[in-house]
């Protein structure tokens, strides 16, 4: 089973990257689902800005975590697995069409 959060909160919806330099990027969140098979939770983000500039390919990363106490995302981590990866391409996939279906 799969659920989308709902963050009502605005420093959820922002994460914010740093590279192997020490450079921080920050990223805007797409949605958040949790999956009771794999017990993690998932998160899709991508570069704020982004669809600002018209660019028909948005780079976005999506990152398993374990929920904190407080709700927060907690580290993230790869997703390591084929099938886990089949399972976040399908929810993604999901995601799409209903955003077409809304427009």
């Amino acid at each position: 089973m799969v659920n989308e959060h709902d963050h009502e909160h605005e420093e959820d919806q922002f994460i914010t990257l740093v590279d192997e330099n020490g450079n921080e990027q920050l990223h805007e969140v797409l949605f958040t689902f949790d999956s009771e098979e794999f017990e993690k939770s998932y998160v899709f983000f991508y570069p704020v800005g982004s669809f600002d500039d018209d660019e028909e390919d948005v780079d976005i990363h999506v990152y398993a975590y374990i929920p904190t106490e407080d709700g927060g995302y907690g580290p993230l981590m790869q997703i390591e697995t084929e099938e886990e990866w089949d399972m976040v391409e399908e929810v993604f996939n999901t995601f799409n069409e209903d955003q077409e279906d809304e427009e």
